[in-house]
């Protein structure tokens, strides 16, 4: 008798309504950053937009969706805008709004200062939580020397500590989102032609760092590569021929945020 297997129907699925109250659990990180957000001061932000003009995305939305794509690894800002119509966190961080990546990288950079401080004072309130981790940043006692959970009161001079260990962490975190940013293909680069262009030449010195140029690139290596095996095999016979097995290695390039990795208290 035939073995029986569980299948997917992908029709029915593609009709499925869901709320996003249903697929995020009241644990989620998402949670914890936008009410945590909802509680900042973000005075010094709001000062620096003038009175006239369309209505800008609150920054309390950037800020949110900003800090939740550093915490989980998504550093460029295209794919944090992609994040906010395919990620069900960062939809529900958006508020069903999808900021361009021109106004997620532009606003980044006009308020950066501003944003590296607030970045360091949420990871304050979580460390104050008792949180171990916030997403894949890390903010234990072993490197940050705090441990709140032991003491009832922290000394003036570690605090001090503290902020400077997370002013460390969201430098970092900042140096990886502009480094994401600068890898991305230019907006006036017509992807056919470079694709072309690479064709032409015998080695490619190098591929920008978008996964939808090296698969078309690679792909158009594959059809090369077997139209080649063609012709060698109407030659030789079949089997008479050892033929090695290509390897291709693709490197996103992006160096992890973290060194060691602990149970979340939060999920991501």
């Amino acid at each position: 008798m035939a073995r029986k297997f569980i299948t997917a129907d992908y029709q029915a699925t593609l009709d499925l309504e869901i709320s996003l109250r249903e697929a995020l659990p009241a644990d989620h990180l998402a949670h914890f950053i936008v009410e945590v957000v909802a509680e900042l001061d973000l005075r010094r932000i709001y000062r620096g937009y003038g009175a006239t003009g369309a209505p800008p995305y609150a920054p309390e939305i950037l800020l949110a969706l900003l800090f939740y794509g550093y915490a989980t690894g998504v550093f460029s800002s295209r794919k944090i805008e992609a994040a906010t119509r395919y990620s069900i966190p960062f939809r529900f961080i958006a508020g069903n709004l999808h900021p361009d990546h021109d106004t997620i990288a532009t606003q980044s950079k006009r308020f950066l200062g501003e944003l590296k401080d607030l970045f360091v004072q949420i990871l304050l309130i979580a460390q104050a939580m008792g949180l171990l981790e916030v997403g894949d940043i890390s903010i234990d006692g072993t490197k940050i020397h705090a441990n709140a959970s032991k003491h009832s009161a922290v000394s003036y001079k570690r605090l001090l500590e503290i902020e400077r260990a997370l002013q460390a962490e969201v430098d970092e975190l900042f140096a990886l989102a502009a480094e994401a940013d600068a890898e991305a293909v230019p907006e006036a680069m017509d992807i056919a032609d470079e694709i072309a262009r690479r064709e032409a030449s015998a080695i490619p010195s190098s591929l920008p760092c978008n996964h939808f140029v090296k698969i078309a690139f690679f792909c158009s290596i594959e059809t090369i590569l077997r139209s080649a095996l063609q012709e060698r095999l109407s030659v030789f016979a079949l089997g008479s021929v050892s033929w090695p097995r290509p390897r291709w290695c693709l490197s996103s390039g992006r160096r992890p945020v973290m060194r060691r990795k602990k149970p979340n208290m939060i999920r991501k």
